[in-house]
């Protein structure tokens, strides 16, 4: 899985964005993919390979895998999301005929998460300046403070849907943008298909390391 990294790595240094950006957000989702294989080295203790005196079990190997695909796959959603942004990527999506609804649904998630996590981040401040004992909220209030965002959360999206309503909603959002494929984005798109099925089908790393050990020799 190594070489796939070349895709995130080329697209990251051409379209100028910052690394410790993106490295951010893929920490801050990475427990969900610890948690998929944390107790896959507890499980699948065989041993598979050997790294001088140390032996390195399937449960290892599979665990490292998990993390590789998972880097490879959040790295190379949120390249996407960067450098065409969201609205583009939903118009995309209607173009390959995938529901209006889920597309409205991800429209609204992606303008409306922030608001609601503004709205929470203000809750918490206002609740730990009013407690006097301590600056960290305790379980009991942090319990209420879920309830009364959720409370806050439903009122503001009735006003929002009403809102639309009265200026002509009808349950579709339209992007009003033109999008029409240009030839150099075929070469793109079976440049990189084309590398990707090479490197599916041919270990590259281990031919590079004969290549090497062989010209040493």
């Amino acid at each position: 899985l190594i070489p796939f990294f070349i895709y995130p790595i080329i697209l990251v240094s051409l379209g100028g964005l910052p690394a410790g950006y993106l490295l951010k957000k893929v920490l801050i989702i990475s427990p969900f993919a610890i948690l998929v294989g944390m107790f896959n080295p507890i499980i699948d203790r065989r041993i598979l390979m050997h790294i001088g005196s140390i032996g390195i079990s399937g449960g290892w190997v599979s665990f490292l895998s998990i993390i590789l695909r998972f880097l490879l796959t959040v790295t190379a959603a949120l390249i996407l999301i960067s450098l065409t942004g969201f609205n583009a990527v939903c118009a995309a999506l209607a173009k390959f005929r995938v529901p209006r609804p889920f597309i409205t649904q991800l429209l609204f998630f992606y303008r409306y998460i922030f608001v609601l996590t503004d709205e929470a981040e203000r809750m918490v401040r206002a609740a730990s300046f009013r407690a006097f004992s301590s600056r960290s909220v305790k379980f009991k209030v942090f319990i209420s403070l879920i309830g009364n965002l959720l409370l806050r959360t439903l009122d503001r999206a009735e006003r929002i849907y009403r809102s639309m309503c009265c200026r002509g909603f009808d349950g579709t959002i339209r992007i009003i943008r033109f999008m029409k494929i240009s030839y150099p984005e075929i070469i793109f798109i079976f440049g990189w298909s084309a590398l990707f099925i090479f490197l599916r089908f041919n270990n590259v790393a281990l031919n590079l390391g004969a290549l090497v050990t062989g010209s040493l020799r």
